[in-house]
């Protein structure tokens, strides 16, 4: 397993919370046949960024305002974002705003991105990750990379496209990109008040992701301290002091609801194990549903397959991998392994997408005794999202199945399944189903060697 600095890969414990909040963005052909949109993530960031006056982190892996050669009308997080931190920060001149996010964004250097430089003037401060301190995911060419490429850096340049978007980059923008690496984290710690609060998605502040669908947590309580531990942990690593600060963990002007409900943090490989954790403790009576974008670690696939084979119930929806902002994707992994899931009884639909994505990472195990876990975050199911080497957030939330969070966690869960009359979220399996075995075995070659981008 590769290993990362100290500070990551991190499992806290569990702990209380008075305010937990679910938050889903959904997209959705109605009975017209038209895509439509509601969204909520997005509108509580910007609720806590308007409500934040001493500090504000914010680490998002995609922040820009990239589509692809045919764009469509979506919504512009990236000057929303961007606008309302400068507010902010105008507002509180001595407030604290940090922002973390991935070289994607500026495609490696090979391009300036105006809202870091828009952020950079008002005295945010912009800190762009160093991925080349993470291990390498795609070995077989880092090696190429470090020794002939690395040494000479990046440029602005005008040789070729863009991979994200319009304009033109360097040849090395590329080369660097082809290491697969990111910091994927989508997390938010604000300030509120007499508390300071937490929230976990996997959406992205990325106009081309605006319509895509995603989950998010809001919570407070010792887990917000958690989180900030695993964001100082980059800070460090970019030699950034961390801010030092006392954090008010809780408003005592609420009342608890922490008997009903727990909460912890987990980043990277541990995001891992607690999954493997459930779903290897599962068993008759016990149930497991789940929402994933990308679905290819091995040893997920055998424990869902195991879980079934003792007798749990699953469920799974799965984007179809068809849709990559305005480019046609091949289906892997999802349809290969789909079909190698499907083979074992295992109730399976799609997303129905078209053009957007279904970008949640949503697992629910709902145990036989009236309790329930939830894990929700950044990582797909995939080596380079849980094996130490992207950087990931999730959160784990455990309590009784009556709970707000995993009432509404749930209720999401079984609206896609059936769909309604006037919207439809998934199709049956059949619709995207594809026993091929020259893609499975491709998947299985680019899950093992690292060389994909999922």
């Amino acid at each position: 397993m590769p290993s990362l600095p100290t500070g990551f890969a991190f499992a806290g414990p569990f702990s209380s919370a008075s305010h937990l909040q679910f938050f889903h963005d959904d997209t959705w052909i109605d009975d017209q046949g038209q895509r439509q949109v509601s969204q909520t993530i997005f509108d509580e960031v910007f609720r806590l960024v308007a409500g934040a006056q001493q500090f504000l982190l914010i680490d998002m892996f995609l922040y820009n305002d990239f589509q692809s050669q045919t764009p469509e009308h979506t919504r512009p997080l990236a000057a929303e974002l961007t606008q309302r931190l400068i507010a902010q920060q105008q507002r509180f001149p001595k407030m604290t705003i940090i922002v973390i996010t991935d070289p994607i964004n500026t495609v490696y250097d090979g391009l300036s991105s105006p809202y870091f430089e828009a952020l950079r003037d008002q005295g945010i401060r912009v800190v762009i990750s160093n991925l080349d301190l993470l291990p390498g995911s795609n070995p077989a060419y880092s090696l190429f990379w470090r020794l002939l490429i690395k040494p000479f850096g990046n440029r602005h340049a005008q040789t070729l496209p863009n991979p994200f978007g319009a304009g033109r980059v360097s040849a090395r923008s590329w080369l660097r990109m082809i290491n697969f690496k990111a910091n994927h984290r989508k997390v938010l710690i604000a300030d509120q008040g007499n508390s300071y609060v937490g929230l976990v998605t996997s959406g992205n502040p990325h106009d081309g992701s605006s319509a895509h669908r995603n989950v998010a947590l809001r919570f407070d309580g010792p887990a917000v301290e958690d989180l900030w531990r695993s964001e100082a942990a980059i800070l460090a690593l970019q030699g950034v002091t961390p801010p030092v600060f006392n954090m008010p963990l809780s408003d005592a002007t609420h009342p608890t609801s922490s008997h009903t409900i727990d909460i912890r943090i987990l980043t990277e490989r541990e995001i891992k194990q607690a999954l493997l954790d459930q779903l290897d403790s599962s068993q008759l009576g016990d149930a497991i549903d789940m929402i994933m974008f990308y679905l290819a670690d091995r040893q997920i696939i055998s424990a869902l397959e195991a879980a079934a084979r003792r007798g749990a119930k699953l469920r799974l929806i799965l984007d179809p991998n068809k849709d990559a902002f305005g480019f046609h994707k091949n289906g892997i992994p999802n349809r290969p392994v789909a079909a190698e899931l499907a083979e074992t009884g295992i109730p399976i639909r799609w997303c129905d997408t078209h053009g957007e994505q279904c970008h949640v990472k949503m697992v629910l195990i709902h145990h036989k005794n009236s309790t329930s876990d939830v894990l929700l975050g950044s990582a797909n199911l995939t080596r380079l999202n849980l094996d130490n080497l992207n950087l990931e957030t999730d959160v784990q939330i455990h309590g009784r199945q009556d709970s707000l969070p995993v009432q509404e966690a749930a209720k999401m869960f079984e609206t896609y399944w059936h769909n309604t009359p006037d919207r439809q979220f998934t199709v049956a399996f059949e619709h995207y189903q594809e026993p091929s075995r020259f893609k499975y075995w491709l998947y299985r070659f680019q899950e093992a060697t690292g060389m994909s981008a999922f």
